[in-house]
């Protein structure tokens, strides 16, 4: 897959990008950079997690037995370095009107250590009955509780994009795949912003189950990324 050429190492529209052949290496290039900006921890072990999170998967998710439909989609990952991530999913790189924002409650630094093992699987799940969710569509379900790489990590919740979320995602307009940051002072703001973009495929099981997964058919990004929502019963 041909990716577009964007700048060699500079600011582009005020997006800091590399050419299009180390550009993504993107998710390895976004783990380096976060490992700079982001002190070093010891973590809980992420085989561990990842153990959880296929049993919570092949339990709530794999089991559904309707497939409906696959679309590929633009996704973006955000969020401020001090603060907590988005995740919006597109028509494409430059659409204007985003099919969903989601809020999750997963801060920036958080994210870019569960991402070090090359694996990153959220989880969203809502509870229809309990919730008073039947009646919704299922990406228009406001509030979902959240679990990244098989570990609880509280709520994510859907929100109408701002002027300065749709401010961001114009300045990655010209971004189809990729990684970077764009920075403070282009954002008029005290702190930067970290992205990555890429093509994801839309998968909808059944109207109570729909994911979305990287596309990386060269296997250059090195990256194993999959958001999965799913409405219990």
């Amino acid at each position: 897959m041909s990716y577009p050429t964007v700048g060699s190492t500079n600011i582009v529209n005020g997006v800091t990008t590399v050419d299009c052949q180390k550009q993504v290496r993107s998710w390895r290039l976004l783990r380096s950079l976060m490992e700079l900006l982001i002190p070093r921890c010891n973590c809980i072990s992420l085989e561990e997690h990842r153990i959880e999170e296929e049993n919570y998967l092949h339990r709530y998710f794999y089991s559904q037995p309707t497939f409906i439909s696959s679309t590929v989609v633009t996704g973006t990952i955000f969020g401020y370095r001090r603060g907590k991530v988005s995740f919006c999913i597109q028509t494409n790189s430059k659409s204007t009107n985003p099919i969903l924002l989601l809020e999750l409650a997963v801060p920036t630094a958080i994210l870019a250590r569960e991402m070090q093992g090359g694996i990153l699987r959220i989880t969203l799940e809502s509870i229809a009955a309990k919730n008073g969710m039947d009646s919704y569509t299922l990406l228009s379900i406001p509030v979902w509780t959240m679990c990244c790489n098989g570990r609880k990590a509280g709520f994510a919740v859907k929100r109408t994009p701002s002027k300065a979320d749709m401010n961001v995602l114009g300045l990655m307009g010209s971004v189809i795949v990729g990684a970077g940051i764009i920075s403070a002072k282009e954002l008029n703001c005290d702190d930067e912003l970290m992205y990555l973009r890429a093509n994801f495929e839309r998968v909808r099981s059944s109207s109570n189950s729909e994911s979305f997964h990287l596309i990386d058919p060269d296997g250059n990004i090195g990256q194993e990324l999959g958001i999965f929502f799913f409405r219990s019963r």
